[in-house]
């Protein structure tokens, strides 16, 4: 690949360490910045007055993992994140005092999965959250006062997956599985859950319909539906008569997120994302404003935070071939002010431009689907690489999630070491209709997984692909798909790399979190329910740590010891299996690590690993491993041979 080798590569610590800074948001009241930033080499939260950034602090001290996630309250006294033990998944919520910096543990309970229920735009002091420390699969309801701590039990939980309140904080919602697969949907009538629901979905438009929220009087209630359609339109819903209002559709893709009025909770604009995002305004003020940011934006665009007044906004612009950047928008002033660029060791780096197409599926149906090409291989410019490339087929998880357009960190390293990579949004993907979800229904392995394979042909047949040159990867679900298509499709792909992928879908099951169990209905509908003789027979077919011995190309498995979704032990199954039947496998643990990478000295070493590994079997370059894994907690476990150059390195 002589053209690839003339750009630079791009450090991998560039890609996947940490940014610069993150998530920037403006205070409620337009007083304060704040932001993610490393402090001593761990993602923090600082803070710094609105007129004088540069007068920043850390207000958090997190010395092992990154904090990931933080918010204001309504009343800018304090700032709140979220936060669990190395990947369980047990997140905490912390608050941390304005005025005197002292953080305090808000649910201090052990083994417990907070969930924020409701927050007020008029209430500013409280929220409503969910706590699991007495059942673990239900959260009982509690309100919350964000300065003194103190917890109030508002709803005892015994059989509800969640919960909807108003602005007043007050409960108007409970929702819960059908036996149906579906979902019910109660009203609250003086604190008490009425008997008959006021809403029902069947299992078909379970992924595809859900209450999107009060107006702040209560008198609206929004929601996202595609009952009697396929794609999730919007609908406005008097609540006093039940009277359904349609407020947008599209025929591709469902809606997607809105822009609500700050004080009444209006939709003001909503968005639409089928290979692109799109946003279409209701409001005039919202409409000239967005048009105003598209006039001096390139590439996407949208808004991370906004003062009450809602005439301060904090605005992310991906330049899609350049760093994310993140900028202060002055309504008022019409001026936009540089935050910070998230990562500017970026700029002037050959990033490549994504490329959003659509493949047809052997049985007709359409795959949104997005590709990027190394530099220097499209010489026309035409999304078309002059000639062949080795490729990596790169799947998405869930799987009920999607692909989206956009900077793509995995992307550009592939691409950058000398590879056409693509991303398929198979069946049973979200945001395309429901009947592009239902036609994935007990298709693991099966359908899906034709879907993955018919993208592979389109590839070879456009001239993008090397035939005998295409590696599959991803995680979660992606990492199961790289276990199916070694096992089951062994000829088509060259080698794979599985993150935190299940080999076994019956002991996947047998093992989810509990509190998924209010929802394994969804799993039992849309996999297998291992409780019937057809249900078990179909998770099994579909499980590669049965065909594990038809595994005959290089496999790269990784692992977080503490996954609470898919367990070591769907990895040690196959790892295991593989080698009583004497395959090679390269199997690599992180032990403080869950359901994929935190700390980004994982998350680096991982793709050191991974591109060290692809350049062994497509051919690739790869920047050599150096001293990549002594920051990290990688254990390898398996098969350092089958990694270029890992025999050698230390740690």
């Amino acid at each position: 690949m002589p053209e690839a080798d003339t750009f630079p590569i791009i450090p991998r610590e560039a890609l996947f360490g940490n940014p610069t800074r993150a998530q920037g948001k403006i205070s409620p009241d337009g007083k304060w910045l704040s932001w993610l930033a490393p402090y001593e080499g761990v993602l923090n939260i600082w803070l710094a007055p609105a007129d004088d950034p540069a007068s920043a602090r850390a207000m958090t001290k997190a010395t092992a993992r990154p904090i990931r996630q933080h918010f204001w309250p309504g009343d800018a006294k304090s700032l709140l994140y979220v936060q669990d033990k190395d990947g369980d998944e047990n997140f905490l919520l912390y608050r941390i005092d304005l005025e005197t910096g002292e953080e305090t543990t808000l649910t201090p309970f052990e083994h417990t999965r907070v969930q924020i229920v409701g927050a007020s735009e008029t209430i500013k002091d409280r929220i409503l959250v969910g706590l699991n420390h007495r059942d673990p699969q239900f959260h009982d309801v509690y309100r919350l006062d964000l300065n003194t701590g103190d917890l109030t039990l508002v709803y005892e939980n015994h059989s509800f997956a969640g919960f909807m309140a108003d602005d007043t904080l007050t409960l108007r919602m409970a929702m819960r599985q059908n036996e149906a697969g579906g979902t019910d949907y109660f009203r609250f009538d003086d604190g008490r859950v009425e008997d008959e629901p006021f809403e029902t979905t069947a299992m078909e438009d379970s992924l595809t319909t859900t209450p999107a929220g009060y107006t702040t009087d209560g008198s609206v209630l929004y929601w996202l539906d595609s009952r009697g359609r396929n794609t999730a339109a919007l609908y406005a819903q008097d609540t006093a008569t039940g009277a359904r209002t349609l407020v947008a559709q599209d025929d591709k893709a469902d809606i997607g997120g809105t822009i609500r009025d700050q004080e009444t909770g209006k939709v003001q604009a909503y968005s639409v994302e089928y290979l692109t995002t799109e946003w279409t305004a209701i409001d005039p003020a919202i409409r000239a404003a967005l048009e105003w940011l598209g006039d001096r934006l390139e590439g996407e665009f949208g808004i991370s935070s906004r003062t009450d007044d809602d005439r301060t906004w904090i605005v992310w612009n991906d330049p899609l071939t350049a760093p994310v950047r993140t900028f202060i928008f002055d309504r008022d002033a019409e001026t936009l002010e540089e935050f910070y660029v998230s990562r500017p060791e970026l700029e002037g780096a050959p990033l490549r431009p994504m490329h959003p197409l659509e493949i047809a599926s052997r049985d007709g149906l359409t795959l949104p689907s997005y590709l990027t090409l190394p530099p220097g291989s499209d010489g026309t410019h035409s999304g078309r690489p002059d000639s062949p490339l080795p490729t990596v087929l790169l799947v998405h998880g869930g799987p009920w999630a999607r692909d989206s357009f956009g900077f793509d960190a995995v992307h550009q390293m592939l691409a950058n070491r000398g590879y056409a990579v693509l991303s398929v949004n198979f069946r049973g993907s979200t945001g395309f209709g429901k009947d592009f979800i239902n036609a994935g229904n007990k298709q693991w392995g099966l359908k899906m997984h034709d879907d993955l394979i018919d993208a592979v042909e389109w590839a070879i047949d456009q001239g993008i692909a090397e035939r005998d040159k295409v590696a599959i990867m991803g995680g979660s679900y992606g990492g199961y798909a790289t276990l199916a298509g070694l096992a089951f499709t062994p000829d088509v792909f060259a080698c794979g790399v599985d993150i935190v992928g299940p080999s076994n879908l019956e002991t996947l099951l047998s093992t989810i979190p509990p509190y998924w169990a209010p929802m394994v209905k969804i799993f039992h509908e849309r996999m297998g329910n291992p409780d019937t003789e057809e249900g078990l027979a179909l998770l099994r077919a579909a499980s590669p740590l049965h065909k594990a011995e038809s595994i005959a190309k290089p496999l790269l498995i990784a692992q977080g010891a503490n996954d609470p979704r898919v367990k070591q032990a769907e990895s040690d199954q196959i790892v295991g299996a593989m080698k009583q039947a004497g395959i090679p496998v390269t199997y690599v643990l992180y032990p403080d690590e869950g359901h994929g990478f935190a700390r980004p000295e994982n998350s680096i070493a991982f793709f050191a690993l991974a591109e060290n590994f692809l350049a062994q079997c497509l051919g690739g370059r790869a920047e050599p491993l150096g001293d990549v894994l002594e920051p990290s907690t990688t254990q390898i476990v398996e098969g350092e041979e089958h990694v270029k150059g890992l025999a050698s390195v230390p740690g």
